[in-house]
């Protein structure tokens, strides 16, 4: 069966507010990023995911869009967006946009008409419900940035539905004419030379039309539960596919906080026509606390079998019936080598460990802005915080609920918060990074004289460079690609360990993620036939006569 281009790509993922300013105002745009192609073709990735560039208040940094057909004054024009896609077209780079179909501003006019009454053209196209017969909210669900997830409007005397801030509501998907809308826009982005999306929370587009109480066992006035795979949700994916995602060839990923190894399938297995891949969030819980009331701030240990585990599942589960995508950072994820990895002594070598295991299993691979030259989280004392999700939780986990210190809070925040990968992107070591020549909108790393793209690429030991390579051997060796997968060494506390294997073919990927130095005989049965190295982050290593140095990784061919 012929490949996709999607299963031998590498995606790399744009921020444009913080990638790269053109016209000096402070804020990343469509030309800076155009500016900056050269640089995407030199390292070595097929397609650009563009995080959202819709016209937006910017409540949320553009997830709440009020316009999907007008690129935002901020980031340029539409003719600037045709622009970059017709200049990454020329260098054979695809573009996937963002859909942000969950939910929209309360300033798109959809919403605007929406509020006004409860007959017109718009009323349904969000989630209303009269008050209890208190005057209070249809239900206890809590938003995901805290309290209740309705909010009322005087003109309608009912309340709306958001499952983020209350100026987000949600759209009505039960409502035929919302579908439609939808479909229209991604058919106008396609007519446009756009090559795929980026779903934004797919999976709760499906409401529980019963809207009843979700249980709690604390007593308190919202509880934020599992908002996920409603009872339609597959049904609306294989409409979209049909009406849109088939005709128009369109790679489509989705983000599915509701999808599980168990269930996955439901989503991307070729036969059900919905989408290509989806990204799992299971796996990007290795460092937290099991049980734990304040939701992802709950932060533990890094747990390396969790991590295993994890990912092999989802390896395993979707071989022969789907594709995965792989990833450890993004616009909603803290940098890796701060989080998990050694951003001090070992940043070199636990940034390009920690991609050796992800670029070598099966699935497309996606690279975050920043992270091909281990940028690392900012030392940010709270009141530095720009994140809508820092302001609103720390209220509700420290202020009401009193689940967390203040000090507790903002360690986690250190590790976790999704304002760690939006600072600006570090192109050298002049005013600003290089980022711009005006006031950045949001404060950068100081770090960025010793970490930026320009150093970076004239180290020996360059994360850059090591990445180009790693991308190369994707598109070079067919195994990476088709090869199956198979978990070495499974109970390692230091070292993950896979093979890659057809039937000419067998390469182990090597990884110690650990700062400790690790003995080589544990490989010994691992490798008993002669081997040669495709990749080490460790130059000096020629043979494997010597312990696994902290967050060393390889890969061999075994011959």
């Amino acid at each position: 069966m012929a490949q996709s281009w999607w299963q031998n790509a590498v995606i790399y993922q744009i921020y444009p507010k913080s990638f790269m300013d053109a016209n000096g105002d402070g804020i990343g745009d469509l030309q800076g990023i155009i500016s900056k192609l050269d640089y995407l073709q030199q390292l070595g990735v097929d397609a650009l995911w563009l995080s959202p560039i819709y016209v937006s208040p910017q409540i949320d940094n553009g997830y709440d869009i009020s316009d999907y057909r007008q690129i935002d004054q901020r980031f340029g024009t539409n003719a600037d967006m045709y622009a970059l896609i017709a200049a990454a077209h020329q260098r054979h780079l695809k573009i996937v946009m963002d859909l942000v179909a969950n939910h929209t501003s309360d300033q798109a006019v959809w919403f605007q008409e929406s509020k006004k009454s409860r007959h017109n053209y718009f009323s349904d196209f969000y989630i209303w419900r009269d008050p209890k017969s208190d005057g209070s909210e249809p239900n206890n669900w809590a938003a995901n940035f805290g309290g209740s997830a309705w909010t009322y409007v005087p003109e309608r005397q009912q309340y709306y539905l958001h499952y983020y801030a209350k100026e987000q509501p949600d759209l009505n998907w039960e409502n035929p004419l919302v579908r439609q809308a939808i479909y229209d826009m991604m058919r106008f982005w396609k007519a446009q030379g756009v090559d795929g999306w980026r779903m934004d929370v797919i999976s709760s587009i499906s409401k529980d039309q019963h809207f009843t109480d979700y249980p709690d066992k604390l007593n308190r006035p919202y509880v934020l539960s599992d908002q996920n795979n409603g009872p339609r949700l597959h049904e609306f994916i294989q409409e979209m596919n049909r009406e849109v995602l088939a005709p128009f060839n369109m790679m489509s990923v989705g983000e599915a906080p509701g999808a599980t190894a168990a269930n996955v399938r439901k989503f991307v297995d070729p036969e059900r026509k919905e989408l290509d891949m989806v990204f799992s969030f299971e796996h990007m819980r290795a460092d937290r606390k099991a049980g734990g009331v304040n939701g992802k701030w709950d932060y533990d240990h890094f747990d390396l079998l969790k991590l295993k585990d994890s990912l092999t599942k989802w390896q395993d589960n979707l071989r022969d019936h789907g594709w995965n995508a792989l990833y450890f950072e993004n616009h909603d994820r803290a940098r890796i080598v701060s989080r998990w990895g050694n951003d001090q002594k070992y940043r070199y070598q636990s940034a390009t460990a920690f991609a050796t295991v992800l670029h070598g299993m099966q699935g497309t691979p996606f690279v975050y802005q920043g992270e091909e030259i281990g940028m690392t989280n900012a030392t940010f004392a709270l009141a530095d915080y720009e994140d809508i999700e820092i302001t609103t939780n720390y209220r509700q986990y420290v202020e009401q609920d009193q689940t967390m210190t203040a000090t507790e809070f903002l360690a986690a925040a250190q590790k976790l918060s999704r304002d760690h990968a939006r600072t600006p992107m570090q192109w050298d070591t002049s005013a600003n990074a290089g980022f711009t020549i005006g006031r950045p909108w949001f404060q950068l790393n100081p770090n960025y004289r010793q970490i930026n793209v320009a150093t970076d690429r004239q180290q020996h030991a360059s994360i850059f460079k090591y990445y180009q390579q790693l991308i190369q051997l994707r598109h070079q060796f067919p195994i990476l690609t088709t090869g199956r997968y198979q978990l070495e060494l499974p109970t390692d506390q230091q070292l993950f360990v896979y093979r890659r294997v057809t039937a000419e073919q067998s390469w182990l990927i090597v990884a110690n993620l650990s700062a400790q130095i690790v003995p080589i005989t544990r490989l010994a049965e691992l490798v008993t036939t002669e081997f040669v190295f495709k990749l080490k982050n460790n130059t000096h290593r020629c043979a494997l006569d010597e312990n696994i140095q902290p967050y060393e990784a390889f890969i061999l061919e075994l011959i």
